[in-house]
């Protein structure tokens, strides 16, 4: 995508696979308010390829993912674009897949808490500065802590603003995955490729569906379509036939 800024996140295709990259790593590759626009238009961008199977999010270097928001425009440019740009995230069709290069801070965690799966890295933590700064968090991030987290976390996360470091994310389901740092390239390249190898309009009803049972208003009869609908499939049929039968 276009952009007068080199700094801005880059979107890149490879394959079955689009990577939207956070390219300032001197400054913690904060988020400035002229990045959501062009943010948006990179998903828009990935979501009319329609070979694409899995969207990543990373950051360039090897100290912080993303510091979120740039703290200085808070008070002067923060609406709700920002917001918006996390709910798009959440709700992206495609299956997201944070991979964490390093700690990340504020809206950052936010950023990352909406995608599918986030794989960490080995010394890195996290943290919400927000009740330090007197700053409520907006109400889709606390929704999206509390119903991924539970009250607990949340409430450490938030009201202490004390950090969380690599094992405690993991534990509290902040990470999917945690792993040493030169592995964290060949962690995602396998979720990449077992998404590949499912099939393609099952990965995404299922997320559909599994994002709508957190929520609490999935739709039963919807379920029950999509799973007939599968049953009467040629892929289906096709697939089972190349199973070879298990010997005793």
């Amino acid at each position: 995508m276009t952009t007068t800024d080199p700094s801005a996140p880059q979107l890149s295709l490879s394959g079955v696979r689009a990577t939207i990259t956070l390219s300032r790593p001197d400054e913690h590759n904060r988020i400035d308010p002229a990045d959501i626009p062009h943010l948006m238009r990179c998903l828009d961008a990935v979501e009319r390829q329609k070979d694409l199977r899995v969207l990543v999010i990373t950051g360039t270097g090897s100290r912080t993912f993303s510091s979120g928001y740039t703290l200085t425009a808070i008070l002067t440019h923060l609406d709700s674009s920002f917001e918006d740009l996390l709910d798009r995230l959440e709700n992206f069709p495609l299956p997201t897949l944070c991979a964490l290069n390093g700690s990340v801070y504020g809206g950052g965690t936010d950023l990352a808490l909406c995608c599918d799966f986030r794989i960490g890295v080995k010394g890195s933590r996290m943290f919400v500065p927000a009740a330090r700064f007197g700053l409520h968090y907006y109400p889709g991030g606390l929704r999206r802590f509390t119903s991924r987290l539970g009250p607990g976390a949340t409430k450490k996360i938030f009201l202490t603003c004390l950090p969380l470091h690599d094992e405690e994310m993991l534990r509290v389901g902040f990470l999917t995955e945690l792993v040493p740092a030169e592995e964290l390239a060949a962690s995602v390249e396998t979720y990449v490729q077992a998404l590949t190898e499912a099939e393609p309009s099952v990965v995404l009803s299922m997320k559909r569906h599994i994002d709508r049972l957190a929520l609490g208003d999935s739709d039963p009869s919807l379920g029950q379509h999509d799973y007939q609908a599968s049953l009467r499939s040629e892929e289906l049929a096709h697939r089972l036939a190349e199973v070879r039968p298990v010997r005793r």
